[in-house]
Formats: structure tokens, C-alpha cells, sequence
């Protein structure tokens, strides 16, 4: 099966594959927000994480390449009240757009490989203004052992070794690594060897 046959079996299901809570870390960020800023939910899925950041009062971009997720985070957008601005797109081929968001969350996207995850990597900078803030989780290698979601190789995971050199030009970079018990539906369930990154670019 395709990488987009898989989600798109993924995200046909009747129930939100990875729940309709905003991810703990991306919540955890609160603070950093302002109302009436742009944002851009990369590979948001079914919308947990865009829905979330409408709800801060941000005017929220969603994008993913399965429609079937498109379609649930519009129906949950539609539930919780508030406005969500959908595109399908296959994110190695988007053409970004150019400074265009005053942050951009990009959580869990390690469903490409390296060459073309370091092209997704060089639209997210693209399309954050200057002094845009970007929020990432991913997962690093070491969560393959604990095996409670995420890619299947090594190769897909953030290291931090990784991540301050694709971000080596932002202006402040923040990274945490830690080992925590998450729960986000039965995609992501149990103990996760995950890495944060706050950076302002």
C-alpha cells in the first residue's frame, strides 16, 4: 500500500485515529500564542491540532493530503465552533508559501523519508515569517524499541544533532528530549521517546 493509501485507510474510519485532543505539547505552548495570528497545521490529520489553535483565536491553515482527514477536521471544526481553512495537498510537492504565517506546528510529520522530509523542512521555514514561531514534536530513534506508534525507521526520527542543523539559521532554537507516556487516540498510546523544538526564525 502507498504511504497516502495508508493514511487514507487510516482516516476513513468512523473514529479520530488519533483522537480530537490537541497534542500535549503543542497545548503546553499556550502561552506563546496570540489571537488573530496566522497559523499553518502541517500534516494536521483529522484537525485535533488546527481545531485547537482556532480555538486560541488564530487563523488556522490545515493541511494534509488525505481528504478523508479533511473532511473530519472540518466536521469537528464545525462542532467545537469555529472556522478552519482546509487544503489537500501532497506537502513534498506544495508549493509553499513565502512568509506567509506567524507560526506553524508541525507535529509528528515523519511520514517521509530523508530527502524528501528535509524538502518539507525547507517549505515550514519558507512559509514562517520573520520572527515566526515554529512548534515541533517528533519522535526520536529510540522510539522504535518502545514501538507505541510513530514511523517505522530510525531514519524518520529527529535527533537533536539533526534538528540544530536544518534550524542552525533561527534566531533562538529551544530542544528537549525526554521519554513520557502519551495518549492521542490509538495512534499514539504509551511510553514515547519523544524531542520537542521551540525555535523563532
Amino acid at each position: 500500500m502507498s504511504e497516502r493509501g495508508h493514511w487514507e485507510a487510516r482516516y476513513a474510519r468512523p473514529d479520530y485515529w488519533f483522537g480530537t485532543e490537541p497534542n500535549a505539547f503543542l497545548a503546553s505552548q499556550r502561552h506563546r500564542l496570540k489571537p488573530g495570528w496566522t497559523a499553518l497545521a502541517v500534516a494536521d490529520g483529522e484537525g485535533r491540532n488546527g481545531v485547537w489553535l482556532a480555538e486560541q483565536g488564530l487563523d488556522v491553515t490545515s493541511v494534509d493530503f488525505s481528504p478523508s482527514a479533511l473532511e473530519k477536521a472540518q466536521r469537528l471544526a464545525a462542532a467545537r465552533g469555529v472556522a478552519l481553512r482546509t487544503v489537500q495537498a501532497d506537502l513534498v510537492q506544495w508549493s509553499w508559501p513565502k512568509a506567509a504565517y506567524d507560526l506553524v506546528a508541525a507535529i509528528f510529520i515523519q511520514f517521509a523519508e530523508p530527502p524528501e522530509r528535509n524538502r518539507v523542512l525547507d517549505g515550514i521555514k519558507q512559509a514562517l515569517k520573520p520572527g515566526g514561531l515554529l512548534l515541533m514534536q517528533g519522535y526520536r530513534p529510540e522510539q522504535l524499541a518502545y514501538g507505541t506508534g510513530g514511523p517505522p525507521k530510525a531514519e524518520r526520527c529527529y535527533t537533536r544533532a539533526f534538528l540544530e542543523e536544518r534550524f542552525a539559521d533561527f534566531s533562538s532554537l529551544e530542544i528537549r528530549e525526554h521519554d513520557s507516556v502519551i495518549a492521542e487516540g490509538i495512534g499514539h498510546a504509551g511510553l514515547s521517546a519523544l524531542i520537542d523544538l521551540v525555535g523563532v526564525k
